[in-house]
């Protein structure tokens, strides 16, 4: 199975210095690629004079990681494809349990490995942990990590279990599952983008997978730095997200009580004085309205294939039950 190891960076020369030499020692067998959105840093520069076996997919500006990547893996071709960022520090035989798991099992079409704190590694990372889940409006949490509890890793989530998403940190997706599904929205710009993927893969049957004997240790945050912006896209292209996948029955009712939690979510902001980013939910919520047509007529055929959330409110299991853990939703 031929792999390819695919990075989107923009002005990450540091990130690069720190990650990528481990990441060229330990995938020896498998083709990097880096494909850089318009860097104005030395990062390409770095690239080219010491890793002469890297291939780089120059753009011409920031596309974002959703259109960075949609126009990268079209000069790519390979079996299966890694989605890998910068931040990411991999770990001895990270690779061989993944190339198993996809040859061995015609069902696995997505995947990713455990996702532990890079500054903190005893402990799951925020971004992906054990693997994602949704509840039924469309918030996102992880074995491992709900909300801001992450726990530590105990090996409590060991299992490879079927997930719903699988976090863009480290994913990994066949390259036929990819081209069938049009890669990555390019209106998301970044955040949310591989939920999306991974629900219109839900709708067509395909499967995702936790693969835990392979491991990886990720920064996080560190590609967004502005927190409003980051705030922005996550309840923008969530709402997107929720319109374009939900069950058609389903939209009018789940879109109306995912609004009434993201106004209350926002008064909450302004009363704890957080100003900038209830302007920004409310930014987030005009660009919807506005725009609730265009992503609209991105809905295709959905057939029944299922629950596609674990839980129905992981607001009220977390904030009313007090469950704070994976397990015990589902005790």
């Amino acid at each position: 199975m031929n792999l390819a190891i695919v990075l989107l960076n923009w002005n990450g020369e540091i990130l690069l210095k720190k990650f990528l030499p481990t990441l060229v020692n330990r995938s020896s067998k498998s083709k990097i690629y880096i494909i850089d959105n318009g860097s104005t840093d030395g990062s390409i520069q770095y690239v080219q004079n010491n890793f002469k076996n890297i291939n780089c997919i120059l753009l011409n500006k920031n596309y974002g990681f959703s259109t960075g990547y949609n126009l990268g893996l079209k000069n790519i071709k390979a079996d299966l494809y890694c989605l890998i960022n910068t931040d990411v520090e991999v770990t001895e035989n990270w690779i061989q349990p993944v190339l198993n798991r996809f040859k061995s099992d015609i069902n696995v079409k997505i995947a990713q490995p455990k996702l532990l704190d890079f500054n903190n590694k005893k402990y799951f990372e925020y971004s992906g942990a054990a693997g994602g889940y949704i509840d039924s409006y469309g918030y996102t949490f992880c074995r491992g990590r709900i909300f801001s509890t992450i726990e530590r890793d105990n090996n409590q989530y060991n299992e490879s279990v079927e997930l719903f998403w699988a976090s863009g940190a480290c994913m990994f997706i066949r390259s036929e599952v990819w081209n069938d599904l049009n890669g990555f929205d390019d209106d998301l710009f970044a955040h949310f983008e591989e939920i999306d993927l991974c629900w219109r893969a839900f709708n067509k049957g395909y499967k995702t997978y936790f693969i835990s004997e392979s491991k990886v240790f990720h920064v996080g945050a560190a590609s967004i730095k502005i927190s409003t912006f980051k705030w922005y896209l996550n309840f923008r292209n969530s709402l997107i997200v929720l319109l374009k996948n939900l069950p058609q029955k389903d939209i009018i009712k789940i879109l109306l009580v995912r609004i009434v939690l993201d106004i209350i979510a926002a008064y909450r902001f302004l009363f704890l004085g957080k100003i900038k980013l209830f302007f920004a939910i409310f930014k987030a919520h005009i660009y919807f309205l506005k725009n609730f047509k265009k992503h609209y007529k991105k809905r295709v055929v959905i057939k029944p294939n299922g629950k596609y959330w674990k839980v129905k409110s992981i607001v009220w299991e977390y904030f009313v039950n007090r469950n704070k853990f994976f397990t015990k939703l589902l005790q």
